[in-house]
């Protein structure tokens, strides 16, 4: 079985990336998508989402990467794809999962399960684009206003030569409200030849038993339940072997966020400097109470000075406990 990490925008870029595959258990990552339009982008757009382009498309311990495409034309997604095989991409991933109104509004990601055929235009131009040797898969949805084109639109991206699909267990009009559907899955699967990937709503040890027994697939792909527990794709795969695994502490998550903030900080401009760690820390309060109390501590601290005050008087706290 396999352990993807998804791609989240705004959320899981390449420093979430590094980190999460360093903690061990995953088997891939998917970057954030690139927006396409009508043109052929500069290296540096693709560069700014992938910059595991210059390590062999692949984060610093050797976790494979693929990079993401989203737009609603055939030509300049084969295009743009053909361009980032060129710069080094391994696998390209296409995006008709997005459920964000903009993108929507600009006819990208979930909108387009409403049309399979375009569905189908799209993979099958940017399969013809691209080496065999490289992977071209796809993320949808159950669908856009409602679940009913599910099997539709997953054997449109079988038929236009996709090598893998990944299938968020809801519609667009579901948004991220529980319940996954994840029964759905199961026919996809079923209906299929090619790989099928389980994504949503999958926080725990026992969501993902749920999960692979109502999908009947063993692969998932993780998002918000990793940043709530960046370490569940480890206690999934100890569970399975058999093995005795010890989470991680507060005080263990606390330093690692400690440490990306500090990674990142000089990327920001000072008053933005600890947006990342407080959106990070909102996922995190699923798992750790703690991190909702270090929110509270920290949400309207906006200096390097007061955000690492705040860090050290919860890392004080964590190793008192």
């Amino acid at each position: 079985m396999r352990i993807m990490l998804a791609p989240m925008e705004g959320v899981v870029e390449h420093h979430v990336r590094d980190i999460l595959t360093r903690l061990g258990g995953l088997d891939g990552c998917v970057t954030e998508f690139i927006r396409v339009t009508d043109q052929k982008l500069p290296y540096k757009v693709f560069y700014k989402y992938a910059q595991e382009l210059e390590n062999h498309c692949q984060t610093p311990n050797g976790t494979p990467v693929k990079v993401q495409l989203l737009g609603s034309k055939p030509e300049p997604m084969a295009l743009n794809a053909q361009e980032l095989v060129r710069y080094g991409a391994k696998a390209i991933d296409l995006n008709f999962g997005c459920p964000a109104k903009t993108v929507n509004s600009h006819e990208g990601g979930a909108c387009l399960l409403r049309t399979p055929d375009r569905v189908y235009s799209i993979i099958k131009a940017v399969r013809d684009a691209v080496p065999r040797a490289i992977p071209v898969s796809a993320k949808i949805r159950l669908g856009f206003e409602d679940r009913t084109s599910y099997m539709e639109n997953a054997q449109a991206v079988e038929a236009a030569g996709a090598d893998e699909l990944t299938v968020h267990a809801r519609s667009k009009a579901d948004g991220y409200k529980p319940p996954a559907y994840w029964h759905y899955i199961a026919d996809i699967k079923a209906a299929l030849k090619i790989p099928v990937i389980a994504n949503g709503e999958i926080w725990s040890v026992e969501d993902y038993l749920r999960c692979r027994e109502q999908s009947q697939c063993a692969d998932v792909m993780l998002g918000r339940g990793l940043l709530s527990c960046p370490d569940l794709a480890r206690q999934i795969k100890a569970y399975l072997a058999g093995e005795e695994y010890r989470p991680l502490t507060w005080g263990e998550v606390c330093q690692i966020l400690f440490d990306y903030y500090r990674l990142t900080t000089p990327l920001y401009e000072t008053r933005n400097c600890g947006n990342r760690v407080k959106q990070w820390l909102m996922y995190l309060s699923r798992q750790y109470p703690e991190a909702n109390v270090f929110f509270e501590a920290v949400k309207r601290k906006t200096t390097p000075a007061d955000i690492e005050a705040c860090f050290i008087q919860a890392m004080d706290v964590a190793a008192a406990a």
